[in-house]
């Protein structure tokens, strides 16, 4: 296992070296200045060129990234060009903080309402109840976020006076629980559909009907054999899901008025503020491929028969 993960962590510098590029070369080439957007448009020439100097922008593009990589390696990701005096790397901590509180409630109800839903409406196949729940979580998918949050804050905001419409106030805060709701009810409907297809591949398997005809205790074969089984594509999206934790809700966040990391990305975008969107990218792309890894080493724990390097059923 230990030369597993090692060969896996050699690839990450590889695929930060070129995600960083590419941010990096968008951010020099893309349109727009961020320096004259940071002064405004009566902007004096001679303070921007003096910015641009003081901030080696006028150097050639390969001395900058560099420069920049010589930064990141230790830790730094520069300081914003909006936010002056700040470094990214502070503005980051408390957003990430507050984007993962937002998420995990959202997955907490993604995952505890989805599952079971789905598992329940596998065993129903072919029934009233199977139809009712693929008909109900089809119409939860198909609603957009942009839709659901008006329609959220007008049915427990406006009209019942149930939940505060916008701020934020950490994880124990009621002015989560809309929020939380908006991004996690298209999730339950998404594992539900990938719990309930998991779950009836599984129970058309041989194995199953071996063990029914050994004469296994239902509840011990779906315990056992159905259950275990059928969750092994929902560990996938799962930690994918949890990779993405600080950086998901970018329109919830910007909606509700929550300051994440989403809402400082859309804002970092529109004001050019390089060294935010870069790292932004580069710390997303690195939980995404550390959740890649975590979730292989989970699998032969859900499934002995699952061998670490993509083998199955092999010694």
């Amino acid at each position: 296992m230990g030369t597993y993960i090692f060969r896996r962590m050699l690839w990450l510098p590889f695929i930060l070296l070129i995600v960083s590029a590419i941010t990096f070369a968008l951010g020099r080439f893309g349109p727009g200045d961020p320096v004259e957007l940071l002064l405004g448009q009566y902007s004096n020439p001679a303070v921007v060129e003096r910015i641009r100097e003081q901030r080696g922008l006028n150097d050639n593009i390969a001395l900058q990234y560099g420069r920049y990589l010589s930064e990141v390696i230790r830790g730094d990701f520069g300081e914003s060009f909006k936010y002056r005096g700040r470094s990214v790397a502070d503005l980051l901590k408390k957003k990430m903080l507050v984007s993962a509180e937002l998420n995990i409630a959202a997955l907490i109800i993604s995952v505890g309402l989805g599952v079971p839903i789905g598992l329940y409406a596998a065993l129903k196949q072919g029934t009233w109840v199977d139809t009712a729940v693929v008909f109900t979580v089809l119409g939860w998918q198909s609603v957009p976020v942009f839709l659901t949050a008006p329609a959220a804050l007008l049915i427990f905001a406006l009209h019942f006076d149930l939940l505060p419409t916008h701020g934020w106030g950490g994880f124990f805060d009621t002015r989560i629980i809309l929020p939380a709701l908006v991004v996690g009810i298209p999730g339950v409907a998404f594992f539900t559909r990938l719990t309930r297809a998991s779950t009836l591949e599984v129970i058309s398997q041989d194995y199953i009907r071996t063990a029914r005809a050994k004469g296994l205790p239902e509840l011990a074969i779906r315990r056992r054999h159905i259950l275990r089984n059928s969750l092994i594509p929902v560990v996938t999206i799962l930690g994918f899901s949890l990779a993405g934790l600080a950086f998901t809700s970018f329109i919830v966040e910007r909606f509700f008025g929550i300051p994440g990391v989403g809402n400082l990305f859309i804002e970092s975008i529109f004001a050019r503020d390089f060294p935010v969107i870069n790292a932004v990218i580069i710390v997303g792309t690195t939980l995404f491929v550390l959740a890649n890894l975590v979730v292989d080493l989970i699998y032969p724990v859900m499934d002995p028969r699952i061998r670490l390097g993509g083998s199955y059923g092999a010694e």
